[in-house]
């Protein structure tokens, strides 16, 4: 199955298809482990258009296609809290550690 046409349907026609193909896969592990089919291509498509299925149903409840403005905005506070973090100043307890490891190199 196609990529547009999977983001042409809806979240019910998705749930559905969804359904129709982890049928299909198991209907198809199941005749592969007896032996009467040796349909390896097919078995790939179908757990491939599984994937695609549920990866759209995701990006559905996130909102993520086709926005691209909310995850920069997004990144910018990240950035400046981590520039505050940086500017803070060590702990005392942080300097013995690295006195103690020293001293245990130097006693080695």
């Amino acid at each position: 199955m196609e990529l547009e046409k999977i983001r042409n349907f809806s979240d019910g026609e998705l749930g559905t298809e969804e359904k129709k193909a982890a049928e299909q896969l198991f209907r198809l592990r199941f005749q592969m482990k007896l032996g009467q089919n040796e349909g390896v291509k097919k078995l790939r498509e179908l757990k491939k258009d599984i994937a695609r299925i549920k990866t759209i149903s995701r990006e559905r409840e996130l909102g993520l296609h086709g926005e691209k403005k909310p995850q920069a905005e997004s990144s910018a506070p990240v950035k400046a809290a981590a520039k505050t973090k940086k500017s803070t100043p060590k702990t005392a307890g942080a300097k013995t550690k690295t006195k103690s490891a020293k001293t245990k190199k130097e006693a080695r």
